[in-house]
């Protein structure tokens, strides 16, 4: 499904999430105090200042386009469900990366049109490193003032490079990687936080991204747009490409990102 944005808006947008991640480095560069929502996850200023860029710059470029941010999610879902194009925003992915300082954390802002993730930006505050994808144009690479088009490796040989989260790891990602560990040998298993993980897949460096631990739409859209733009894939369980802003709930389900397509995942799973 091709995006409907044109270059001036994609550009737009790419200078929004650049401005977003100033706004967060200006905080993570101090001391700073860490709340927590209802849910126990982590709050901080910089999740607030970057949800304000994004959701003003947002609603000035494409005022006809309603924002949805995981700052600003508490809207009845029978509202949201009438909007058959929105913006889907996380200010800051990897808010506990940021706490932690390792610089793993990310601004993702991803278009969805009928349920699909069609146009998805991640920026990476810290390196200033950019990507961006959409399936009219393909998947980038943006640093240093070049860019760069991306492509996933496939086919995906031994060893296959598979994401194993360092704040998620948890008891069915590693026995799906004993089981792809006894079909296709050794493994390689690259620890990167937030959704830096799709942007690996992305530029070929991991094959597969394995998540059986809780995420929420706005995770994962933006790096679901990238992927796909790329090459890859995300699929639930059952095969089906992720949908965005069908259902009552916010949160996802299980998944698999893969850069090969043609991986024999639903034996690993």
């Amino acid at each position: 499904m091709p995006t409907l944005l044109d270059e001036s808006i994609r550009e737009g947008v790419i200078a929004l999430a650049a401005a977003a991640a100033a706004d967060i480095l200006r905080i993570y560069e101090h001391p700073f105090d860490v709340d927590h929502k209802a849910d126990d996850s982590p709050l901080t200023a910089a999740d607030l200042a970057s949800h304000r860029r994004i959701v003003d710059g947002l609603q000035a470029l494409t005022p006809d386009i309603p924002v949805l941010s995981e700052e600003s999610a508490e809207l009845p879902a029978a509202e949201r469900r009438r909007w058959s194009r929105l913006w889907l925003v996380d200010p800051l992915d990897g808010t506990r990366e940021f706490v932690k300082r390792n610089g793993e954390f990310t601004v993702n802002i991803a278009l969805i049109e009928d349920g699909v993730a069609t146009f998805g930006v991640i920026q990476a505050p810290v390196t200033g490193v950019l990507w961006w994808g959409d399936p009219a144009h393909g998947a980038y690479r943006r640093a240093d003032g070049g860019e760069v088009a991306l492509e996933t490796r496939t086919p995906a040989e031994a060893p296959l490079r598979v994401a194993a989260s360092r704040s998620h790891r948890d008891p069915r990602t590693e026995a799906f990687m004993a089981k792809m560990a006894a079909d296709r040998g050794e493994l390689e298993a690259i620890g990167v936080g937030s959704s830096l993980k799709f942007c690996r897949v992305a530029e070929g460096a991991i094959d597969v991204y394995p998540r059986f631990a809780p995420t929420s739409e706005w995770d994962t859209a933006a790096g679901q747009a990238i992927v796909e733009a790329a090459g890859g894939v995300v699929l639930d369980p059952q095969g089906r490409p992720f949908r965005y802003n069908q259902r009552d709930t916010l949160l996802n389900g299980d998944f698999v990102a893969l850069g090969d397509p043609q991986l024999p995942w639903r034996d690993w799973v």
